[in-house]
C-alpha cells in the first residue's frame, strides 16, 4: 500500500444516505480476485444509464467535481461485506471518504486497503456539502498524523478517530503482512528466547 500522511484535494459530493456496497460496486462485477480494474465500475448503475450512456447528472460524471476525496451521506458502505467496494473506490483514485457514519465492515475493509474513512459530525458533513456546492474548487486538507480535516477557505476544522494500529499501518504503507515483516527481527528474537 502507499503511505498516507497528508492530502490536500478538492472533493466530490455524494449527498446520498444509506449507500450500500452493491451500489458502490454491483455484484455482477465481482469476478476478479485482485484489486485492479474495479474503479471503472464504481457506482456503475448510477454513473451510466441502462443503454450504457453516461449519466451526466451523477456527481462523478460532473466535470466541475473532481479530486481524491469523496464526501458521502450518512451510513455509507452498508449492506454486504464485500471488500471489493473499498477496492473500487481506491482504484478510482479516491483516497479519503468522509461521512457522518460508516458501516463497520466497510470501515475495516477500507482501512485494510489504503482508503481512509473519516467520520465527522452531521453538522460538519453538511458544512462540507454546502461549501463544495458553492465552490467546487474548494480544497480540503486531511492530516492523518494530527487526525484533522480542514476546509481550506474557511479554516473550519474537525478531528476524527482512528484505531492506533490502522493509523500506524496507513502512515507506513503497511498491510497486516507488511507489519509482521517489519517486525521480523523482534519476532525471531522472541522465538529464540522461548527455546
Amino acid at each position: 500500500m502507499d503511505k498516507f500522511t497528508k492530502l490536500t484535494s478538492t472533493a466530490i459530493p455524494l449527498p446520498i444516505e444509506n449507500v450500500d456496497t452493491d451500489q458502490i460496486i454491483p455484484a455482477r462485477f465481482l469476478k476478479a480476485t485482485n484489486r485492479e480494474g474495479f474503479g471503472e465500475n464504481l457506482f456503475r448503475d448510477w454513473r451510466f444509464q441502462k443503454d450504457g450512456s453516461i449519466n451526466t447528472d451523477f456527481a462523478l460524471n460532473d466535470a466541475k467535481y473532481k479530486g481524491s476525496i469523496l464526501i458521502a451521506g450518512n451510513n455509507f458502505g452498508c449492506g454486504s461485506s464485500r471488500e471489493h467496494a473499498a477496492w473500487a473506490i481506491h482504484d478510482y483514485g479516491i483516497k479519503v471518504v468522509v461521512s457522518s457514519f460508516f458501516a463497520d465492515i466497510f470501515k475495516g475493509n477500507s482501512l485494510n486497503n489504503g482508503l481512509l474513512p473519516i467520520q465527522v459530525t452531521p453538522e460538519f458533513l453538511q458544512e462540507l456539502f454546502t461549501v463544495i456546492e458553492k465552490d467546487p474548487t474548494t480544497e480540503i486538507d486531511v492530516d492523518l498524523e494530527a487526525q484533522t480535516i480542514v476546509i481550506n477557505p474557511t479554516g473550519s476544522k474537525a478531528g476524527f478517530e482512528i484505531d492506533n494500529y490502522k493509523k500506524m499501518c496507513l502512515l507506513n504503507g503497511y498491510d497486516d503482512i507488511d507489519f509482521l515483516v517489519s517486525n521480523k527481527s523482534e519476532i525471531e528474537a522472541f522465538e529464540k528466547a522461548r527455546v
